[in-house]
Order: C-alpha cells, then structure tokens, then sequence
C-alpha cells in the first residue's frame, strides 16, 4: 500500500524530502527529479486556485486539486490540508480518502483567526480521523512558533507537549513549524516520541529529523523569476529566453 510507503520513509537522520508540489505539472517534475513522494503546500495549492491560505480556498477545490495530482503520479501523495476545512472528521476522512491520496497534513491553530486550539481538542481531533481513517498517514503541525505562542522556552515546551499528545491521537509524525534552530530542532527530535518533520535548512538530516519539507518555496521563487524578469521583458519588446 502506498501509505504503507510513505509512513516507511520517515526515519530519523535519513529524512523524507518533499520539494512541496502545486499541480499535476509540478508533482511531475518532482517525481521525474526522483524523489519517492509527493507533497502538496497549501498557499502554493491555494494560490493557483486563485484564493489566499488559511482554508479560503473552497474545499472542494482543493480536494479535486489533490485528485489530480494524483492522478498525474504513480507515487505516494500527501495533501496539506490546512485544520481540515471545518468537516467533521468522518466526512474528512471520507471525502479526502476518494482524492487518492495517502497522507494528509492537520494544524493546531485556527486559519481563520491565528489562534492556537487547544492541546486536547486538537488530540482528540487527530484521535478521531485517526478512527475514520485508520491507513492514512498523519503529519501533525503544531504552530506554537509560527504563532509565537508565548516566550520561545514557552513555545519549545508547548510543541514537545502538543507532539506528544498528537503521536499519542494516532498521529505518525510532528511537524513544530517555523523554526530553524539547530539547538530548538535537537532539543525537539529529543523530547518528541516520534518522527519529526521541520522546513527545508542546511544539514537538517544530521539533527535527527525523519522529514523535510520545502513548503510554498519553490513555488515564490518560479514566480518571482516570471514576475521580476520574464514578464517586464516581455512588456517591453524583448526575448527573455
């Protein structure tokens, strides 16, 4: 099975990198560039469907975008699926499930306002998609450093505690977005009981991390390169190419 694959893929020290896709085009590239999954980011997937991050994409827009990257592959495909777009898990599950794909990522903090959830709510959240969908890979965010939940000890204390919770619900792996320090990253992979995944840096995979991901990266620089070059160029008469 392929969620199988994917859950195989996180070992500590030797990560899983996802160069985080968009589309069918981009999953494409990454697979053809030989990485053994895909992984969608959720401002990159909202971007092109026209609407900003924090769940403003309509849900079923972001479910028939994950269908047809899955489509497009022969790999595992994993969806950044924001805090699950208000469905009731069962329904989640059900409806995420049909898209093909095999992982899923789920936060702690509310798109619409900022704000953290709370611990148990959120556990029990995870616990029961868990329920629902008992072969799905979950990546469990915990955004107590994206939302600068208190001091930064606070905010290492909280994403400890929260993993643990969330690895206790069910989940397979955390994700304590938004920091790069090596000390923090030590420190988490050392209190968290399970995989740990953190954004894309320099020699990440030496501080025992097990997944690495490139978020909307990729997509602002591609961007920007047709924004600051390409497209003036072409205004203007010229061949960029």
């Amino acid at each position: 099975m392929k969620a199988d694959e994917l859950r195989a893929l996180h070992v500590p020290g030797k990560p899983l990198v996802l160069p985080n896709a968009w589309d069918a085009a981009s999953a494409r590239m990454v697979v053809e560039a030989g990485f053994p999954v895909v992984a969608t980011s959720s401002f990159a997937t909202a971007t092109i469907l026209g609407y900003d991050d924090g769940e403003a994409a309509p849900v079923e827009d972001v479910l028939a975008a994950a269908a047809r990257i899955v489509r497009a592959v022969d790999v595992p495909v994993t969806v950044d699926f924001e805090r699950g777009y208000r469905l009731p898990p069962a329904e989640l599950v059900e409806r995420f499930a049909a898209t093909g794909a095999v992982g899923l990522n789920l936060e702690d903090s509310d798109p619409a306002t900022g704000k953290m959830i709370d611990a148990s709510e959120q556990a029990d959240f995870l616990a029961a998609v868990r329920a629902a969908g008992p072969d799905l890979v979950i990546n469990a965010r915990t955004d107590s450093f994206l939302r600068r939940a208190g001091t930064p000890d606070e905010q290492l204390a909280a994403s400890i505690d929260r993993g643990a919770r969330y690895l206790a619900a069910g989940a397979d792996c955390v994700y304590p977005i938004a920091t790069g320090d090596p000390d923090v990253i030590k420190a988490l992979v050392a209190g968290i009981p399970g995989p740990v995944n953190v954004g894309y840096g320099k020699d990440v995979a030496a501080l025992g991390v097990a997944r690495v991901s490139f978020g909307p990266m990729l997509q602002r620089h591609l961007y920007s390169q047709l924004a600051s070059a390409v497209l003036p160029a072409i205004a203007s008469g010229q061949s960029p190419f």
